[in-house]
């Protein structure tokens, strides 16, 4: 049974041990940031995910509010603990479903208020709920990735004085986006969730822990 076992911040080590024995590697890791410029040059914005102006007209205080500065969360124990307990909940919680299976259509973002929805539903969720725990709306980006098998998909990206983390449907585990071996494509500004960043047109994490 996987479980939270321990998370000690140092100044050069940030060790984490979360499910299977498994150990975060160090500072130069976890430091990592998704890249978003080219040659110290901004890539600029990228069109919104269609996705996500529908969710907004269906849910708009989901995605209303003031512009505000970007703000990373300072990663602690209780921090990282909350994050596990709720990637982990809503990964068990949603039935994973397409959404012309689900709603007859190709592409719907919802809150999953009926226990089923894909990728970006999980998404949607975990954000809400942070968000209603304290989290900074600034730290939690909606985040377009294409993953191991070349197929679009959608992740939680949590932005903390540690570096970028994952939040992802497809494991329990949270891994710092370079261990996830995904293409990052685009996600929300830290300043407006409505305002979407390319990603160094498409930065690709160097490698991938092994599946659980």
């Amino acid at each position: 049974m996987r479980n939270l076992m321990g998370i000690f911040i140092g100044s050069a080590v940030l060790a984490m041990v979360v499910g299977g024995g498994q150990t975060a590697a160090k500072d130069s890791v976890m430091l990592a940031r998704l890249p978003e410029t080219t040659n110290a040059v901004p890539v600029g914005e990228a069109r919104p995910v269609w996705g996500w102006v529908d969710f907004c007209r269906n849910y708009p205080r989901e995605c209303q509010g003031p512009r505000l500065p970007a703000r990373d969360v300072r990663l602690d124990a209780g921090v990282w603990a909350t994050l596990w307990e709720v990637n982990r909940s809503v990964n068990a919680a949603i039935e994973p479903m397409t959404d012309m299976d689900h709603w007859g259509v190709p592409d719907r973002w919802d809150l999953a208020a009926d226990g089923k929805g894909d990728c970006e539903d999980y998404v949607l969720v975990k954000r809400k709920m942070l968000i209603d725990r304290g989290f900074p709306r600034q730290s939690l980006l909606v985040t377009v990735v294409v993953d191991t098998r070349g197929d679009g998909h959608a992740v939680l990206t949590v932005r903390t004085d540690h570096g970028d983390f994952v939040l992802d449907n497809m494991r329990d585990d949270i891994l710092a986006w370079v261990r996830t071996g995904y293409r990052f494509v685009k996600r929300q500004s830290q300043e407006d969730p409505n305002r979407w960043v390319a990603l160094d047109d498409g930065v690709q994490a160097p490698a991938m822990v092994s599946a659980h």
